[in-house]
């Protein structure tokens, strides 16, 4: 084993174009798994308008097919597990099989054929004219970002092979993933506001449409540059002289890395638990048609004032489908701005998580200074909402609450990025990154968005019931990850020279 430690690489042209084109990559990874929260409700509500008219001239009642289809009913719970949880188990699936090829073929082209999967899938989502059609574009959307998010990481850990130049790379480009959650809700928030200018799609200006075709432009720089980068220097020499042992899933499980497999594996699920069963929740939560106060009061003064608006030019008043098109942009609106104090949070939680990583040696060290006050925090902060949406005046409160969360959770996402690296050798790398982030953080913890919207089905929709639910999920979750990371193994050096 060769001791001696690589001083850091001066960083010239190259160094920061890798650098920004990472940062970039991150951001729209997180910028493309947010949005299914923000566009969940509107696009179910559109996408079943036609199933809704099919049961009624099957002879059923108006109110009862649309009951089926409301927020908490029978249909949308259906769908709304589907979407957030098939993704998620395709994506894993084929991205841990992108992991496996990422250590076959190498970093960089792996990158470049999954950037194009989820530009196209992305745009083309905005165009859906049946829930199959978005749930099969979503599963792309997913293959993509699972398959970069892993390729990604590999190749800037080999790229800086000092191990404090590592850190600081790994942990300040991931913080830009944050910026990406910013930018989703900005977006939504942008095409609710401008969705009746813009051209019309399939005969209605929709925001959550405009959200969705929103997903290809962050791709455009990536897809124009990212295929020029180097290859990883490190990959690509062991390839060259022949030294690159070949992967294997079940080598993940060999007596010396099943407890690193295992153990990762589970604690990512724990992180990935809290956002989805309850964070990631508090859309439907405040949106919901007994949701927030002050949500609820927005969306019908934006109705109210087009019917004044109609009857002071003296034209028709809004039909009832463009009263509810009115009314539910300037809901995803509101909600876009509550979400943005979430990702505000989160990226001030990467940036100090970037901070510490170089500070403190200690790995579980490091992840507990934030998953112990998550185990705490965010179940209290759930079930305070649930008492509080009768208050319209609770909705700054609830907006400095989730800026907590989304600290205390978001930063665990990056102390992955940071570290899982270190834990598997170089011929493994994108394959236990792979199994840890994909079957881990896209299986078993998404799944705790499909376990709260199961558990708080209720008819008719009750909001209260889904953030007491959340609390609950995501509070197993977070208990599960601290119990566990006692015996996450810290990295070993020779790791890095396998």
């Amino acid at each position: 084993m060769n001791s001696a430690v690589p001083g850091p690489k001066r960083l010239g042209t190259t160094e920061w174009l890798i650098c920004i084109i990472a940062a970039i990559g991150f951001a729209f990874d997180i910028y493309e798994l947010l949005m299914l929260p923000l566009i969940v409700k509107p696009a179910i509500a559109s996408l079943s308008a036609p199933l809704v008219d099919a049961l009624v001239q099957g002879g059923m009642a108006r109110p009862e097919a649309a009951a089926l289809w409301a927020p908490g009913g029978e249909n949308y719970v259906k769908w709304a597990r589907t979407l957030f949880f098939v993704p998620a188990i395709v994506g894993g699936v084929f991205g841990l099989l992108g992991g496996y090829l990422t250590d076959r073929l190498g970093r960089r082209r792996v990158l470049t054929f999954s950037i194009l999967l989820y530009a196209f899938s992305a745009f083309a989502a905005g165009f859906s004219t049946t829930l199959t059609q978005l749930l099969i574009l979503r599963c792309g959307v997913f293959i993509g970002v699972c398959v970069e998010f892993v390729a990604a990481v590999a190749w800037l850990a080999e790229l800086f092979p000092n191990p404090m130049q590592r850190e600081k790379v790994l942990g300040y480009t991931q913080a830009f993933s944050s910026i990406g959650g910013l930018l989703v809700g900005g977006a939504n928030l942008l095409a609710a506001r401008w969705a009746l200018d813009l051209p019309a799609i399939h005969s209605g200006h929709e925001a959550w449409r405009y959200t969705l075709i929103s997903g290809v432009i962050p791709a455009l720089p990536l897809i124009l540059i990212r295929p020029f980068l180097p290859e990883s220097p490190v990959w690509a020499q062991k390839k060259a002289s022949g030294k690159l042992r070949r992967p294997s899933i079940g080598e993940l499980f060999s007596p010396a890395l099943i407890r690193t497999t295992v153990l990762t594996t589970l604690v990512f699920a724990a992180s990935y638990g809290i956002a989805f069963g309850a964070i990631q929740q508090l859309p439907q939560i405040l949106a919901a048609p007994k949701g927030h106060a002050a949500i609820l009061a927005i969306s019908k003064a934006a109705q109210d004032k087009a019917v004044a608006d109609a009857q002071a030019a003296g034209t028709n008043a809004p039909t009832a489908l463009r009263l509810r098109q009115i009314g539910g942009n300037a809901t995803d609106g509101a909600v876009a701005k509550v979400t943005l104090w979430q990702e505000i949070g989160g990226l001030v939680g990467r940036m100090v998580l970037a901070f510490l990583a170089v500070r403190i040696l200690s790995r579980r060290t490091l992840l507990r200074l934030f998953q112990i006050p998550a185990l705490l925090y965010v179940p209290l902060l759930f079930w305070w909402i649930s008492g509080a949406l009768p208050n319209a005046d609770s909705l700054m409160t609830i907006k400095l609450g989730i800026f907590v969360a989304g600290f205390l959770t978001v930063a665990q996402f990056s102390f992955w990025g940071n570290y899982i690296p270190l834990v598997f050798p170089v011929h493994l790398r994108g394959t236990g990154e792979s199994f840890a982030a994909n079957i881990g953080g896209r299986v078993i913890g998404t799944a705790a968005a499909w376990i709260t919207i199961t558990l708080s089905a209720s008819k008719p929709p009750d909001p209260v019931k889904i953030a007491l639910v959340g609390a609950a999920v995501a509070g197993a979750y977070a208990l599960v990850g601290v119990l566990l990371t006692q015996w996450l193994p810290e990295p070993k050096p020779e790791m890095e020279e396998e």
